[in-house]
């Protein structure tokens, strides 16, 4: 098969699956409205069941709801005639997938689930079928064929399918007021988490880890000072140990490298730059390291109260980097 039969084949996928789904955009009526208000008024959790590759979709849709905002479980329907159906209560809400809306398991297990009163909501993908007619909210996800040249291998239809579970999770979380700090609090390993999570308290040297000296401090002290902290920097404090200068490691090599024989002989406040840029330790660590790429530095100096004079921790840029945040 020629490399310009392949490409035919996969733009013609991909036009067959586009075309299902925006197919199922103008299924989107009352019966969503309804699904989305049952969904809302659960007072437990969204029970999601499907069988082969419904069942795949069945996961990913779960997955989807319980990461925005609505508890929710996939159970096959297989092990819930075999002690599963144990776990749904009557205060859930099922959802039931199915391509042909004759899935045997599904149609078997109706009558269980009914006693148990709970609503059932079905995506199902073939009109005046069983399920389509014995469910009590219905989203239509059928299609005109699906993108497999056989028409047999389901395509189209999850991809329809995963479409419509999508348009129902976002619309649940809009509605839950749901935003990316909540987001951030369920994914507190990723890296939306982190940047949305992580905060300077996390992340600050403290206590003799961060480099100090005082305004008449010898530079050669100073550099001692820097070297042995390892951070590249020190701060400078006056008598009343307030902050009042930063001196880098690249201060002293600029100076040297201007030919200042004499650099050694002059204390920290000859060289050190005033008024150096700080934050307070409660400062999410994406947005320390964006001050600190707006003023070109590699480190800030950190208060976690605004009432100090002396900092009480500082943060180096690959404290931050290497947390993944960026």
């Amino acid at each position: 098969m020629s490399d310009t039969k392949n490409i035919e084949i996969g733009k013609n996928v991909i036009q067959i699956e586009a075309a299902a789904v925006s197919a199922i955009a103008d299924r989107i009526n009352q019966q969503f409205e309804n699904a989305v208000n049952t969904i809302l008024d659960c007072k437990g959790r969204l029970i999601v069941l499907g069988v082969g590759k419904s069942g795949l979709i069945s996961q990913k849709i779960a997955s989807t709801m319980a990461s925005t905002g609505t508890p929710a479980h996939f159970v096959h329907p297989g092990d819930a005639f075999h002690g599963d159906l144990g776990m749904i209560t009557k205060e859930d809400v099922v959802l039931m997938i199915s391509k042909s809306g004759e899935t045997h398991e599904l149609v078997q297990i109706i009558p269980a689930i009914r006693k148990k009163e709970v609503p059932v909501i079905g995506m199902i993908g073939k009109e005046d079928s069983s399920l389509y007619n014995d469910v009590d909210i219905i989203l239509n996800t059928s299609v005109e064929k699906e993108a497999c040249t056989l028409d047999l291998a389901p395509t189209a239809s999850t991809t329809a399918t995963l479409a419509m579970g999508d348009a129902l999770a976002v619309a649940l979380f809009e509605s839950r007021g749901f935003n990316a700090q909540d987001f951030a609090e369920l994914h507190p390993g990723g890296s939306l988490g982190k940047k949305l999570l992580l905060t300077l308290d996390q992340l600050v040297h403290t206590g003799d880890e961060i480099p100090f000296v005082n305004k008449g401090t010898s530079l050669k002290d100073a550099l001692l000072t820097i070297s042995d902290k390892g951070l590249g920097v020190t701060g400078v404090l006056d008598s009343e140990d307030k902050l009042v200068g930063i001196i880098t490691d690249g201060d002293i090599r600029r100076g040297l490298e201007r030919g200042d024989n004499n650099i050694f002989n002059q204390t920290a406040e000859f060289l050190m730059s005033k008024n150096p840029i700080s934050i307070t330790s409660n400062t999410l660590a994406l947005a320390a390291l964006e001050l600190m790429e707006e003023h070109n530095i590699t480190s800030l100096f950190v208060y976690s109260s605004p009432d100090l004079i002396k900092p009480d921790g500082i943060v180096h840029i690959h404290d931050i980097l290497k947390t993944g945040v960026q």
